[in-house]
């Protein structure tokens, strides 16, 4: 208590002039740090007649973890001979003959409870002789003071509660650095700590990454949270009622809004496969582009016209590119579903959402990385564009996982899962002798896409008199038709097996 009021009538009585050299080419400097951080500062520099001296201190000085530590200086005043200035990244002193008096106001000292300033350093000249006095609201608790890595002359924390260090001998360009421990909250901190202008500096966490990582983690969550949601929804869990096909008074088999046995595999799982591709070669046939003979062998019957869509189009070249073709030779040609052609031929039918959120993605990784580089070599934050690519990736990957169907295709898949309800319930009796025929080949492709073939089949090949199948060489029955359905579903499954093995192994 005795030693804090002593320090109290200290500070109170402490002039504003530091003592003058009594030196020459020496230094008294004063420091005193206030209630709200700033440290003031005076020094008292004694320059030689003919001499000038010249220093530069920097505020900008290297810190650990790839950070540099700022410092402010205000409030700039010289008194006598010189001059003094200040900017961004120095405080520059000149001065000539005569003793003169440089004044002014550090800010960014405080660090915890650690004030740190450089008493001296980066002048022109030598330095004789160097001494200085601290003051703080409280007594320190510890003292410290280095020039470059070795302990300075002295320093000391005196009777009277003050500072003191001192220093004989500086060299031309050397620093004196003084920190000074308070007990804890004497003072606020404000020591300013911001990312080493390097490309390790850029990269550094800082409290606005901070920040966008916090708010790229919780993009992160809604989006997956808003994936499975869509995902679970994805399934169609109830059927549309009764009447999803039928067959018009002409005989035309009409499919619940238009729909092609090719298109049941993207509408109902999100994804085709080589059943959905017999199923669209079986209903080529079955419409009279194709021919079927025993082999079995497949012929183009006639040539694609502009009722076939853009996926049946690429089908038909890639099974019937000329030639007929046997099912053990198209097994050969690994021929794949046209997913492209097929998933543009359902978002134009408006069924399906475009990828647009994908390629989105795509353009904004590519941002992210130019940002990234950008920032790098610039300003800092380069984890920003490091972020903003990662949060592309994201879009990818979303864009990926959610299933494209929009409520139309939905809609569609509902009266889907009807039209295979029926096709399971069939009864061949209740349709017309005369429209059997139609009837049986036109649904044949449907059952084959929604794993309905065999009691399609069955209902037909039943009856007393099952109908014939037109679309296919010689006198067959719906069962050998069903045969021959399975058997190119097998070929193109077949194909596609060994596709995958031949990417595997690298041919």
């Amino acid at each position: 208590m005795l030693a804090g009021a002593v320090l109290a009538l200290v500070l109170a009585a402490a002039p504003d002039q530091p003592p003058l050299p009594t030196v020459p080419q020496s230094a008294e400097i004063q420091l005193k740090v206030e209630r709200d951080g700033s440290l003031s500062v005076a020094e008292a520099i004694s320059v030689p007649n003919g001499v000038t001296m010249d220093r530069r201190v920097p505020l900008r000085v290297a810190a650990p973890h790839h950070r540099d530590r700022v410092y402010g200086v205000r409030d700039v005043v010289l008194e006598d001979s010189g001059t003094a200035q200040v900017d961004a990244d120095a405080l520059t002193v000149h001065l000539t003959s005569g003793t003169s008096v440089v004044r002014y106001t550090v800010d960014g000292a405080v660090a915890g409870d650690r004030v740190t300033w450089e008493l001296a350093g980066g002048w022109s000249t030598d330095l004789k002789f160097i001494r200085a006095s601290f003051a703080a609201p409280e007594i320190p608790t510890a003292v410290d003071c280095l020039v470059g890595d070795f302990p300075c002359g002295a320093a000391q924390i005196d009777h009277a509660g003050l500072t003191r260090f001192s220093q004989q001998n500086l060299a031309a360009g050397d620093r004196m650095t003084a920190t000074v421990e308070l007990p804890a909250g004497t003072v606020p901190a404000n020591e300013v700590l911001v990312p080493a202008q390097t490309i390790a500096g850029a990269f550094v966490l800082t409290a606005p990454v901070g920040w966008a990582w916090a708010g790229f983690g919780a993009l992160l969550l809604a989006a997956a949270a808003w994936v499975l949601l869509a995902r679970r929804s994805f399934h169609v869990k109830a059927p549309a009622p009764g009447g999803s096909f039928h067959v018009k008074a002409t005989g035309e088999f009409a499919s619940p809004a238009g729909v092609l046995p090719g298109h049941v595999g993207l509408l109902l799982h999100d994804r085709a496969g080589p059943v959905d591709l017999a199923a669209t070669v079986l209903d080529l046939a079955v419409r009279n582009y194709l021919w079927v003979s025993d082999g079995p062998t497949l012929t183009r019957r006639n040539p694609a016209d502009e009722h076939l869509t853009t996926f049946e189009h690429a089908v038909f070249d890639a099974v019937l590119p000329e030639e007929p073709v046997t099912l053990a030779e198209l097994r050969q040609r690994h021929v794949e579903v046209p997913r492209a052609e097929l998933r543009a031929d359902v978002v134009r039918r408006g069924w399906f959402a475009t990828r647009r959120l994908g390629r989105a993605g795509i353009r904004v990784v590519c941002y992210g990385v130019f940002l990234t580089v950008l920032l790098a070599l610039t300003a800092g934050y380069a984890q920003l564009g490091v972020i903003l690519a990662l949060a592309g990736a994201a879009a990818v990957v979303v864009s990926a996982t959610l299933p494209a169907r929009r409520h139309a295709g939905a809609e569609v898949a509902r009266r889907l899962r009807g039209v295979a309800e029926e096709l399971a319930t069939t009864r061949a009796k209740d349709f017309d002798k005369t429209q059997r025929e139609v009837v049986f080949s036109r649904g044949l492709p449907y059952a084959l896409a929604l794993g309905e073939l065999s009691p399609w089949v069955a209902a037909f090949d039943g009856l007393e008199h099952p109908p014939p199948v037109y679309w296919h060489d010689g006198d067959i029955s719906p069962d050998q038709a069903g045969s021959f359905a399975t058997a190119l579903a097998g070929t193109f499954a077949a194909a596609h097996r060994a596709r995958f093995r031949d990417v595997v192994s690298g041919n």
